[in-house]
């Protein structure tokens, strides 16, 4: 089979192999890959940013066809439509060390390969209403969204949330606070993005570079209350403005670090406001079910940018720091 395995840190870090396809143990699924897509921790994890399994294959999203099941699987079958897990271990509950150790594309072997062997426990049946492409989409950047607005964020209909940006993980957050009942802001330095993103249902825009002050603008809109959920994916240069953004005992879900990882903030805000931060890291099986319950009954699309070949996963890594995109990259296989 292909596969690709990351080598060294860097461009040429990321080499394409001929090695054979494994066979699937006890409790195991071995999966015909169908499509991968890419997200910033994977360009993050080639740059050498993250400890990483030497040699590993990279990518923890994924969807494909179930080739064949170990001894002892239920719930999987061959022909079957499957999506990969984030984490190979955290089935439901809090966040512990033990479910956070062992992630696709990192700690373990993921995704960008022909086939791919993976414990039945970090797969989930494909939603019915997504092609292969589009559920690859989802194991990272919608349970993120996910995780930040419903299980951590506590979010309502009628409430206000404040989306950061275009990309992946902020357009699964639209579509999920659009479908919950949300007013939703959402911000971002292209007025052509901030179009679709009125599109796609957003409320209101703000352009953070005509408006380099949003968090001002956003106390506007909001009449001076502040939106009750911040996804917030900018990271040092952002945190400090959403503080000041957010309503009184309103929830921030931290989740990228796109502008760095220290940021110098006021605990004023915080401490006298009682608001909530807190650091999203994906979410748990659990929930990554019952999201795509959810899309299923509501019909949401993915939006997919992109859509590279197998052969042109490179192309896909160099296109996302470029940060041109809106919605998801996508490797077919």
């Amino acid at each position: 089979m292909k596969a690709y395995r990351l080598v060294a840190s860097g461009a040429d870090g990321l080499q394409r192999r001929d090695e054979p396809a494994p066979t699937p143990g006890a409790g195991e699924v071995l999966l015909r890959l169908k499509a991968a897509s890419v997200n910033y921790r994977d360009i993050a994890i080639l740059a050498g940013v993250y400890p990483n399994k030497q040699g590993v294959i990279p990518l923890s999203d994924g969807a494909g066809v179930v080739e064949a099941v170990g001894h002892g699987v239920h719930g999987f079958a061959p022909g079957d439509a499957a999506v990969s897990c984030f984490y190979a271990d955290w089935q439901a509950g809090p966040a512990t060390a033990a479910n956070h150790a062992v992630s696709l594309g990192c700690e373990r072997d993921g995704m960008l390969a022909e086939y791919v062997c993976l414990p039945a426990t970090a797969l989930v049946a494909k939603p019915a209403t997504l092609d292969f492409a589009e559920a690859a989409t989802l194991p990272c950047a919608a349970l993120t969204a996910w995780s930040a607005l419903f299980t951590e964020g506590n979010l309502r209909p009628g409430q206000h949330v404040l989306v950061q940006g275009t990309g992946g993980v902020a357009t699964f957050a639209l579509q999920f606070a659009r479908m919950a009942g949300a007013e939703i802001t959402v911000i971002s330095g292209s007025e052509a993005k901030l179009e679709r993103a009125r599109e796609m249902g957003a409320n209101h825009l703000v352009n953070y570079r005509e408006t380099t002050d949003w968090a001002s603008r956003v106390m506007e809109i909001t009449g001076g209350a502040g939106v009750d959920v911040v996804v917030e994916l900018g990271g040092a240069d952002t945190l400090e403005q959403s503080l000041r953004c957010v309503a009184v005992g309103g929830h921030i879900s931290v989740i990228g670090v796109l502008s760095g990882l220290e940021a110098h903030i006021s605990l004023r805000h915080m401490l006298f406001r009682h608001i909530r931060l807190c650091g999203i890291t994906v979410g748990h099986r659990e929930d990554f079910i019952a999201m795509n319950r959810a899309i299923d009954l509501h019909g949401i699309s993915p939006v997919i940018d992109t859509r590279f070949g197998f052969d042109e996963a490179a192309l896909a890594y160099a296109a996302l720091p470029r940060g041109l995109h809106f919605g998801k990259l996508v490797i077919e296989s």
